[in-house]
């Protein structure tokens, strides 16, 4: 029986996340976050980068050495040895508004709208976050853009699927579990 080990990644606010999770279940195979190895854990959350040794210590202890899995979210850059693992890679793209809508939406359920709205203690830090989001097309700030991950997905030695993440989750579940099943043994 083939191994089944795929990797969710896109912008921030694309639904890689929602998606990772979803099509985990569907497959009924475990389902991993990398913002649950790149941060450290604190109160509030997203305050420290783990270190890059770390994090991949991490992976290879949880998930990496199991034969099926799920990972969502962004591992270019500093998850390259994962690559060689990768059965399938999916690209979620999601129209920039949408994006942004979704993650007000979940700053807002995360850390509460109180707390995301102007005078709430979060209120300066998720402005900053969805300012740096909304550049991810153009690619004029640090860290993740839409040029680096072309870029990446053009290196990779897998199979590589492109989802539009406006389309329904019902919809892109059942796509991806059609290109699961269409993976070579």
């Amino acid at each position: 029986m083939k191994s089944c080990r795929i990797h969710l990644m896109g912008a921030s606010g694309s639904g890689v996340t929602t998606l990772g999770r979803a099509l985990a279940d569907k497959l009924a195979l475990p389902h991993h976050d990398t913002d649950d190895y790149f941060w450290l854990p604190t109160a509030p959350p997203y305050q420290t980068i783990r270190a890059p040794q770390d994090r991949l210590r991490l992976v290879r202890e949880m998930f990496l050495p199991r034969r099926d899995w799920v990972l969502s979210g962004t591992a270019s850059g500093w998850g390259d040895e994962l690559v060689a693992h990768f059965d399938l890679v999916v690209f979620l793209v999601t129209p920039r508004e949408m994006r942004l809508q979704r993650l007000r939406a979940r700053e807002a359920t995360h850390f509460g709208a109180d707390a995301v709205a102007p005078g709430g203690w979060r209120h300066e830090e998720t402005e900053a976050f969805i300012e740096w989001a909304s550049h991810y097309e153009a690619g004029d700030r640090e860290g993740r853009t839409l040029a680096k991950h072309e870029a990446w997905v053009a290196s990779l030695p897998c199979p590589v699927v492109r989802v539009d993440g406006a389309r329904p989750l019902a919809e892109l579940v059942e796509q991806l579990c059609s290109d699961v099943r269409r993976l070579p043994d």
